[in-house]
């Protein structure tokens, strides 16, 4: 059971996401409304994960990821799963360009309706992983001319790269491609070679992949 902080500006679906995460057997320590509210809420219940909308009162812009920003500043090490009701890939790549720390996720709300995926996706992000949302990997992963890093990849490395950049792990981007996990290990290494990226396990693989794609996002 993870004890959770819980911020959506929505009334109804502060309630549908509280009552989903209480049947998928966690705890809302606090169901807050507005970002300053985010705030207070993790300051005093010390949760073991924040999920929280990126546009939140009092502006209903990016205050929710604001919060989400200044929460990890004050400690690295608490997990944050922001949800956004449209692909910002801007907001994403701000999130993920923050540093190295405890888990992270961006998903899509839409993702929410996927019960068992969006569960699994907390609790990876609680276990320290990265979560990205599909849709939003694959606008980062728009075809690029051939004369920029991204163009030089083959349709395959570009099929191992978007998994990579979710958050899975090697035997499960095999798994998800129907190949090995030697195949997959020989893909991610032309890749790092090609666009020129530390090839680190984990957590700091993604974030090395979203660093190298930063360039490529339009905005909110």
């Amino acid at each position: 059971m993870l004890r959770v902080i819980l911020a959506e500006d929505s009334v109804l679906l502060r309630a549908g996401l509280s009552e989903l995460l209480t049947l998928g057997g966690h705890r809302v320590v606090a169901a807050v409304g507005d970002a300053p509210g985010l705030l207070r809420a993790v300051e005093a219940e010390r949760p073991d994960v924040v999920v929280t909308d990126v546009r939140m009162p009092p502006g209903l812009r990016d205050e929710g990821l604001r919060a989400a920003l200044e929460l990890r500043s004050r400690d690295a090490s608490l997990p944050v799963l922001v949800l956004s009701q449209y692909v910002a890939t801007a907001y994403a790549t701000q999130l993920f360009s923050a540093g190295p720390g405890g888990g992270l996720g961006y998903l899509l709300k839409d993702r929410v309706g996927e019960v068992t995926e969006f569960l699994d996706a907390l609790r990876r992000v609680h276990a320290g992983q990265t979560v990205i949302d599909p849709e939003v990997v694959r606008i980062l992963l728009a075809p690029a001319p051939r004369e920029q890093p991204l163009g030089r990849l083959t349709p395959r490395e570009r099929e191992v790269l978007s998994l990579m950049a979710e958050g899975l792990n090697n035997q499960t981007v095999a798994e998800r491609l129907f190949i090995t996990e030697a195949s997959v290990v020989k893909h991610a290494g032309n890749i790092f070679a090609k666009l020129e990226l530390d090839p680190t396990e984990g957590n700091r693989r993604v974030l090395a992949v979203l660093a190298h794609l930063r360039g490529s996002t339009a905005g909110a």
